[in-house]
């Protein structure tokens, strides 16, 4: 038997005898009281959640091999597409299985093919949120599988492979959400846990299934997913320790079923992260001095995979385990409070000034993006200073401390309180769209990276290339353009508050996602454009930069004018519903939020100004310097021709 088939019977079965071995101690599988849809429905969904996983897996795993590792046009990269799109294939299946038994389960219906488990089925998928769910990641999933069918364009299948990523979101946000006062940040740790071990498991699977086109590249393909695989590591232990932090309590509910569960995992993820010390240090060389590596080569990479569907089956059993913590929506509550029945959070102390540096609450997503920001930025520079490439000591400093305040705006005081208070939002809003862009332009990460990403040789995208590409494209240079990067930032605004964009950010936590990205890159192409060092599409002339930069500060000091003068609420039913009785009332809060916008988002505007000011200063003394060059090389040739103009016009006059 081949390699490949030994490795992808090896991942299913070890996955399925961990998923029944785990419903067994966790008793996710046992007859319930009363309700019971039948040992058909209790064992089939998490079986079919395995195959959904693992399918899920390869086809993301593949699309990102294609992406990175794998050069267009070639065989491999045709043949990873093939995997991709088998697997999207039967990701599709899987996710209406998942459905079809989900609705099982819950409305107790025998299956049939009549009008009315029709009609239910159909009520099911759109009115109730694990249906519209459900069906959503089978829509995302069905595209996926007709474009990597149909597309070969690198930057077409980008595209692609983002909106295989967001399909996995749906699924995050159901089954253990997390308890009342957590469902944001369980849902953000299970859907990083998700995505990062489908990436992991399924990179691994597809160079199993390429190993005979990959020939002599293995070793290259295989370096490149060891960087993929050390990423995803990491963020699946970050991710699965707030997970197994939210969900089991104290370290004395590790001997309940679930927490047995959890150390089973823990292991496995241990297992892993010993198989990849040993991938970086010993295999990829190995392989490096056998380009056609032995058995005991490929023995090694199938017992991984046996451990990693070790892993996937737990997850699934855990999905069907009772947590120690009870998981009790706010609605179910004996008496919820307004807030928790807003939020699904408790009221949090009165806000005072030393609040701002004691209250916390971990996004890890925006925690991981910034440590990981910092961390290749930091190597960027080592690697510039080992060959001997100057970089300004002040932009690391800078970049630090934006990453810095990043994770403060996003998980400290300010992430606390601006759910309850709409002056801490729109303080959020100013950092996040004002203060963090000007320090990353200000310190050019992407100038960095172009400057210290190796350049690939062999026709495939590394680092380097798809940012250049992403910075060269027609969008970015149509977003990037001065008159459509200040009209979005500045008539943003208005847009997100006085449309449901601004209940959408408030009240989801994927809308509050959407804003914080959108005011990040808004903000940084608006900076970039006046005062940046990192490539842009056109910088209009210094005056110009001042006069826009000047326009965007009186239109920011209309927005703020329009909320002191405002006399009514913007958001009535979530501010105006919170049953505060601290703090001031919501509308004189909203008040003050307006004059955050007016004052303190005036602060980096100045900044921005002086930067434009001193770079026109900076740009004439370079003109003069390089006109007295060419004076002295010329012997002032445009001078001599001047006076000679005159002393011509003299002399026939």
């Amino acid at each position: 038997m081949p390699w490949g088939a030994i490795a992808g019977v090896t991942l299913g079965a070890t996955a399925l005898i961990a998923l029944l071995i785990g419903l067994v101690v966790g008793g996710g599988a046992e007859a319930p009281l009363v309700a019971d849809p039948g040992a058909v429905v209790r064992y089939g969904l998490p079986i079919a959640k395995v195959a959904f996983n693992l399918s899920a897996a390869v086809t993301l795993g593949a699309l990102l091999l294609a992406l990175f590792a794998l050069r267009p046009a070639s065989v491999e990269f045709h043949r990873a597409l093939d995997v991709a799109a088998g697997a999207s294939a039967l990701w599709t299946a899987t996710a209406a299985a998942n459905a079809l038994l989900v609705f099982l389960s819950v409305y107790l219906e025998p299956f049939s093919l009549d009008e009315r488990f029709g009609r239910l089925l159909g009520t099911y998928l759109t009115e109730t949120e694990f249906g519209a769910a459900w069906l959503a990641t089978l829509l995302m999933a069905a595209t996926v599988t007709v474009l990597c069918f149909a597309v070969r364009s690198p930057a077409i299948l980008a595209a692609v492979f983002v909106l295989g990523v967001a399909a996995l979101w749906p699924v995050a946000t159901t089954g253990h959400a997390g308890g009342t006062a957590d469902h944001d940040a369980a849902v953000t740790a299970v859907y990083l846990h998700a995505l990062f071990a489908a990436l992991w498991v399924g990179g691994l699977t597809t160079i199993v299934l390429l190993r005979t086109s990959l020939a002599e590249r293995l070793p290259i393909v295989l370096a490149r997913y060891s960087t993929i695989a050390l990423v995803s590591f990491i963020v699946v232990a970050a991710s699965g320790l707030v997970s197994a932090q939210l969900r089991v309590g104290g370290i004395e509910q590790l001997a309940s079923p679930y927490g047995a569960l959890v150390v089973a995992k823990v292991v496995a993820l241990t297992l892993l992260g010993a198989f990849g010390a040993v991938w970086r240090r010993r295999l990829i060389s190995r392989v490096e001095r056998d380009v056609r590596p032995r058995s005991s080569f490929w023995i090694m990479v199938t017992a991984e995979l046996a451990i990693m569907g070790a892993a996937s089956g737990i997850a699934a059993a855990l999905a069907r385990t009772a947590t120690p913590v009870p998981q009790v929506p706010a609605e179910q509550l004996a008496n919820p409070s307004p807030a928790e029945l807003l939020t699904g959070a408790p009221l949090p102390p009165p806000i005072e000034a030393l609040s701002y540096l004691t209250a916390w609450k971990l996004d890890l997503l925006w925690a991981l993006v910034a440590a990981f920001a910092i961390f290749f930025y930091l190597a960027g520079v080592r690697r510039l200073h080992r060959r001997g490439d100057a970089w300004p000591v002040h932009r690391p400093v800078l970049f630090v401390t934006a990453m810095l305040v990043l994770v403060y705006i996003t998980s400290g005081g300010v992430a606390v309180y601006e759910q309850y208070l709409f002056s801490v939002h729109m303080l959020a809003h100013m950092v996040l769209s004002m203060g963090i862009p000007v320090l990353i332009v200000l310190s050019a990460p992407v100038t960095l990276g172009a400057r210290a990403i190796a350049a690939r040789t062999d026709g495939s995208r590394g680092g380097r290339e798809w940012m250049l590409a992403i910075v060269h494209s027609r969008i970015v240079g149509l977003l990037g353009h001065p008159i459509v990067a200040s009209i979005i930032f500045a008539v943003s605004l208005l847009v997100f508050y006085y449309t449901p964009l601004f209940e959408w950010a408030v009240t989801d936590h994927l809308g509050h996602q959407w804003m914080i990205i959108h005011f990040l890159l808004s903000g940084y192409l608006f900076a970039n454009m006046l005062a940046g060092e990192d490539p842009a599409p056109f910088r209009p002339p210094y005056p110009i930069r001042l006069v826009i930069l000047l326009a965007t500060m009186a239109f920011h000091a209309f927005f703020g004018l329009s909320l002191i003068m405002g006399e009514s609420l913007l958001l009535v039913d979530w501010y105006g519903a919170m049953g505060r009785d601290w703090g001031q009332d919501p509308l004189s809060d909203q008040q003050t939020g307006g004059g955050i916008a007016w004052s303190v988002g005036e602060i980096p505007t100045l900044a921005l100004a002086l930067l434009v000011m001193v770079a026109w200063s900076r740009s004439d003394k370079r003109e003069a310097k390089r006109l007295d060059r060419r004076a002295d090389r010329d012997g002032d040739a445009d001078l001599t021709a001047w006076n000679d103009m005159l002393a011509e016009r003299a002399r026939r006059g």
